[in-house]
């Protein structure tokens, strides 16, 4: 049996591992404080929620800098470590999958349970992170070989990377109609931009039809041509019609749009260690989309959009093959059995 913890914020990494459980032949228990993924089809364990903190339960988060989040005297925290312990300790798991965490991957190594650990781009040489690439018997990287020159050899040599991993890699994509369409990507870890900036770049760009998946802000007046669809669950029909979609650079998002195969200008937001300014930089290099380092002002959209047609979407192949997820069950059920 494999275990499978899957981190909570965003919506990314449910979706990652349902895709990848959906290809395994060994049996998988999830590990999360986020309800089950759609279609997900073996075990499902809720863990107590550790977000929640006080000023005094936040004391000392990162234990000296040596983990990321182990803040003193928290019972979400406590409960969710002793949930996942009795997992490792009553079941046969023969492995572990973290997306992602330091602290979980470091408990089930100290359970002698071997691990698996789901890559991130950016910086990741602080010494938390750099604990668990160690430990872990594989790393998972879901974007295409490419130098990594902060990385040490052994991590590189124990990487498989495996492109960009979505859960519509085996979807049909819709044909784009005549009417010049922009959709905007949100996504539920938000996006670095106003409602203004939004209203501002469709009257830019009168010739052009803006939808925005994500959260509608109430009463906010738009020009015709802008259309708010709120929180989309299923955006694979809106993005794989659309002309050109406008998304920030986390991985979900940019593996869902090369899945696709659209036309793109991808706006990268501020997360931590640069992770969404180190995706931007490797589409910028393979010459991938049209990269914007920040949300540009109204007058520069139509270039943008014209630049991005010009460009095209099938530079995206290099990016995504389509068999991510399944090169990953065969390397999870490599190592469990």
């Amino acid at each position: 049996m494999i275990a499978y913890y899957v981190h909570h914020r965003g919506s990314g990494h449910a979706h990652r591992a349902a895709a990848i459980a959906a290809h395994t032949r060994t049996e998988i228990i999830g590990l999360s404080s986020a309800p089950a993924p759609p279609g997900w089809a073996g075990r499902w364990t809720r863990l107590p929620d550790d977000d929640a903190v006080t000023d005094v339960s936040a004391r000392d988060v990162t234990a000296g800098g040596t983990l990321h989040w182990v803040p003193l005297d928290h019972t979400g925290l406590r409960g969710r470590m002793s949930r996942i312990g009795e997992v490792l300790a009553q079941r046969p798991i023969r492995l572990m999958v973290t997306d992602v965490s330091v602290e979980v991957s470091l408990l089930a190594r100290l359970h002698g349970v071997p691990v698996v650990v789901m890559a991130q781009p950016g910086d990741r040489t602080d010494r938390a992170h750099r604990t668990a690439y160690d430990l872990a018997v594989s790393l998972l990287a879901p974007w295409p070989s490419r130098p990594q020159p902060d990385w040490p050899r052994e991590w590189r040599d124990k990487t498989v990377h495996l492109g960009g991993l979505s859960r519509f890699d085996a979807v049909t994509a819709a044909v784009p109609g005549e009417t010049r369409r922009v959709l905007v990507l949100c996504g539920s870890g938000g996006l670095d931009v106003t409602p203004d900036d939004l209203r501002a770049a469709a009257i830019a760009t009168p010739d052009w039809t803006w939808e925005v998946a994500g959260g509608p802000p109430r009463g906010v007046p738009g020009p015709p041509n802008l259309r708010w669809h709120g929180w989309l669950d299923q955006p694979w029909d809106a993005m794989s019609s659309a002309n050109i979609v406008v998304t920030h650079a986390g991985q979900n998002a940019v593996a869902e749009v090369a899945a696709a195969r659209r036309p793109a200008v991808v706006i990268p937001q501020q997360r931590p260690h640069g992770e969404q300014h180190a995706t931007a930089t490797a589409l910028r290099d393979a010459g991938i989309g049209v990269v914007a380092d920040r949300w540009p002002p109204a007058r520069q959209w139509r270039s943008l959009l014209e630049q991005a047609l010009h460009r095209g979407g099938h530079r995206w192949c290099e990016w995504s093959r389509g068999d991510a997820a399944a090169r990953a069950a065969a390397e999870l059920d490599r190592l469990a059995e």
